[in-house]
């Protein structure tokens, strides 16, 4: 018998809102569909866990055979056999458990191609079905290791438990907050009559984050927009009309940037805050430099495809064709 992972454990922090359950819901998370794509993830000890793009959390193949006790093919058959015309009695039992518990599933898990392979996820709510069958309806394959684990975990403790592993807030809010830090210490630090590029990417940090961007440490747009809109200074001659200075920009402590502060930063004369929306609008969101940075992101793996999609469609208008000749 398989030794439970200890890094299992209901002890983690709780998460206080989760998603909500009403009447009879179909979990059926299909990647051609929905375009679904894994925002967290981990493995803690042998189980691998996650959560996918619309908030689904997820237990891989292995993860899930580990805590019913039982050999990853096991699993992997219940799969196979899931819409079977004549389906097999665990998996009629299981199926049984989740119509129960207000749930029917088209597929046992969803298959998604993340970080350069394919990865197996059972949604939760299937998760808690197989591993209710192991622990009291299996027969003689009944595992102890899963009545055990069904004890621990039953009911939405499944749910917490991946949410809190993985440091995943399935109210939303935890997703603002590297972005309100960077505000709290820099949302005035342009002295009078200047500004910064940060305080004017607002809306496009804003509406990056609502796509489903994790906006932080490592994906920082303003610096992408600062660079950008200090090579137009330069080259448009602007700089010979107006004057703009040194100034600081500090990192909160959640960022690694923070052990360098404060860091030097150009800052721009109001004057000339016309000129700066009149570029961000025409050259860095219509002109292609916002689509390049984000598909930059999107081919290093730090940003899944929908999200800059979205966020493209959100902040750059379509353009409007010529008449066909």
């Amino acid at each position: 018998m398989v030794n439970p992972p200890k890094e299992i454990s209901t002890n983690a922090s709780r998460i206080s809102i989760l998603a909500p359950k009403s009447g009879k819901m179909e979990i059926s998370p299909s990647q051609g569909d929905l375009g679904l794509e894994i925002t967290k993830s981990g493995d803690f000890g042998e189980v691998g866990m996650g959560v996918l793009s619309d908030g689904t959390p997820y237990l891989n193949q292995r993860g899930l055979a580990v805590l019913c006790g039982v050999e990853n093919a096991h699993i992997g058959t219940i799969s196979s056999q899931w819409n079977d015309i004549d389906p097999k009695p665990r998996v009629k039992k299981i199926k049984g458990i989740l119509e129960q518990a207000g749930y029917t599933a088209v597929q046992a898990h969803v298959e998604i191609f993340h970080a350069g392979r394919t990865h197996f996820c059972y949604p939760a709510e299937i998760s808690l079905a197989v591993l209710e069958y192991y622990a009291f309806d299996a027969g003689p394959n009944i595992q102890e290791q899963a009545r055990a684990n069904y004890r621990l975990l039953a009911g939405s403790k499944l749910r917490d438990m991946i949410y809190s592993q993985v440091g995943y807030d399935p109210s939303g809010m935890d997703r603002f907050k590297k972005w309100h830090d960077r505000i709290a210490l820099n949302s005035k630090a342009a002295p009078k009559g200047f500004f910064h590029v940060f305080n004017e990417a607002h809306t496009i940090i804003y509406e990056l984050i609502i796509s489903g961007a994790d906006i932080g440490e490592k994906f920082v747009v303003d610096i992408s927009i600062g660079s950008h809109w200090s090579t137009y200074w330069e080259s448009s001659g602007l700089c010979t009309e107006f004057e703009r200075k040194k100034d600081w920009h500090d990192y909160p402590d959640s960022h690694p940037q923070s052990k360098a502060n404060p860091h030097e930063s150009w800052c721009y004369p109001l004057a000339s805050l016309g000129y700066f929306r009149q570029w961000l609008q025409d050259v860095y969101l219509e002109g292609g430099k916002f689509s390049g940075y984000l598909n930059t992101k999107v081919k290093k793996g730090e940003l899944p495809p929908s999200v800059a999609q979205l966020a493209i469609s959100t902040l750059v208008p379509p353009q409007i064709g010529g008449p066909k000749s």
